[in-house]
């Protein structure tokens, strides 16, 4: 009868440990998962806050590279608008690139397609009468402006500048 009680001590002490170790390893998950719980619900939060944020953005394209205007800025820019990630988008014209817009039919095609997206389209005027296109930029319905000021207005105020 001794060995018994024994016995039943021995495995109620055995479950004790049993239950202590669950218990200690729950608290324990319990308590490193929280803070990162925590977290996860913080990054959602400030991720919904800065979606709510739009920005404006310009795009300043200014190569002449056919390739650069496809694959880069158009992509971007048509794209960035049907997502509507940004408040405005202004694709400004600027150097080689008037030149080259003016003679392609493909990419007046593309910037046609943006415009109805809802990109504004400008170009720099000093630059389009250098290369003597501003007249075919404006038949495309572009606004031909100085752009030095404008430009200038994006780097001071609320716009995030790109550059190809």
């Amino acid at each position: 009868m001794f060995k018994q009680r024994i016995s039943l001590i021995n495995q109620t002490i055995y479950a004790m440990r049993k239950i202590t170790k669950l218990i200690f390893l729950f608290l324990i998950g319990f308590l490193f998962c929280l803070p990162m719980a925590q977290s996860q619900t913080v990054d959602k939060q400030e991720n919904s806050k800065q979606e709510n944020i739009k920005q404006n953005l310009a795009v300043i394209w200014t190569s002449g590279d056919r390739d650069v205007a496809l694959k880069m800025v158009f992509m971007y820019t048509n794209y960035a608008s049907k997502m509507n990630w940004w408040n405005e988008i202004n694709l400004v014209v600027w150097g080689p690139s008037a030149k080259l817009l003016s003679e392609d039919k493909e990419l007046q095609e593309y910037v046609k397609k943006m415009q109805i997206a809802g990109v504004n389209i400008f170009a720099c005027k000093a630059c389009a009468d250098s290369y003597g296109v501003s007249s075919k930029l404006e038949k495309l319905d572009i606004e031909v402006k100085y752009m030095g000021k404008p430009i200038t207005n994006y780097l001071q105020k609320d716009y995030k500048v790109i550059t190809f």
